[in-house]
């Protein structure tokens, strides 16, 4: 099954499908072997993690559909990935939809920002106008009918919070992107508990919400209360990093490289600790069985280092 039909299949289920971020592959694998049903590419952390900058518009679309290629190739979940603005207008967004398919990502959402666009829970957002962010959505409904109709399209609006607008604005959006051949609709930034009750009961389809920064958490009893279909989470992934690798560094730094070693130690019995199992010798080692030659095998006899397939 395609993941495209794979997380059609999930949004069906009539439960809140709540979707945590990852910024990078191996954040992604780590997600799926928890077991998460799908993930989510994050534009903040892709922006981070790969320029070491933040979330304006930096990013061009060739680095964030390379991420979410790798990304998509390294799980066998859906993928839902940020696609920012789109990267330009209309015929831009054909182009946009066309290569987000072709990375296998299951579905994206598309904003309408200007260019350049910026993190929809920081100050400064501007929104284009509402017939020219329509068009952009029906072009990227064409096209996606046209490669792949199970492809999930889901419209952001970032009116509620940007110069100028409200959230009746960004609701009126909402419903204009429905209408134009979006699946989802995205409100931006609601502030209180009474403004997702809104957007839930007022938008025409189904709601996709983004649990940061200046928005409400939300229980999960909450969200299927509300009706949200998917929740995404997207920053706490790269927060745990950031704040693990920013508590190791000063240990390492202020108690010397035994650090590591004591790390190291201690990491063995996780999860995730026998770490080239974790990053797929045992699959390599499965292949080199299936497709190469005996002699060519016989390079793990009296070979030091990690043995596939042993503990």
């Amino acid at each position: 099954m395609r993941q495209t039909t794979r997380l059609r299949e999930l949004l069906k289920s009539g439960k809140t499908l709540v979707v945590p971020g990852c910024y990078n592959a191996m954040s992604a694998k780590i997600l799926e072997k928890v077991g998460f049903p799908a993930v989510y590419m994050t534009g903040y952390g892709t922006s981070l993690a790969l320029l070491g900058m933040p979330d304006a518009g930096l990013a061009t679309m060739s680095e964030m559909h390379a991420n979410a290629r790798y990304i998509a190739n390294a799980v066998d979940v859906p993928l839902i990935a940020d696609s920012d603005n789109g990267y330009g207008n209309a015929i831009n967004v054909i182009r946009t939809v066309r290569e987000y398919i072709q990375t296998g990502a299951a579905g994206v959402h598309i904003e309408d920002q200007i260019i350049p666009k910026r993190c929809g829970h920081v100050a400064g957002r501007q929104v284009i106008p509402m017939h020219e962010a329509v068009g952009k959505y029906r072009a990227a409904a064409d096209s996606r009918d046209e490669i792949d109709p199970d492809f999930v399209l889901i419209a952001r609006t970032d009116a509620r919070g940007a110069h100028g607008g409200n959230l009746d604005i960004a609701i009126e959006r909402a419903n204009a992107y429905l209408e134009a051949g979006a699946d989802l609709a995205f409100v931006e930034g609601p502030t209180d508990k009474d403004e997702i009750a809104r957007i839930c009961a007022e938008v025409d389809g189904p709601v996709f919400y983004n649990q940061t920064g200046i928005s409400p958490r939300l229980t999960e009893a909450e969200m299927n209360e509300f009706g949200i279909a998917v929740t995404i989470l997207p920053g706490a992934t790269m927060r745990v990093t950031l704040r693990a690798v920013y508590d190791f560094a000063v240990k390492l730094r202020d108690e010397g490289v035994m650090t590591e070693a004591d790390f190291f130690a201690d990491f063995h019995d996780h999860p995730v600790g026998d770490f080239h199992t974790f990053a797929g010798f045992n699959q390599i080692k499965e292949w080199e069985e299936a497709y190469l030659s005996e002699d060519e095998l016989n390079k793990y006899a009296n070979s030091v280092g990690h043995q596939p397939g042993e503990d």
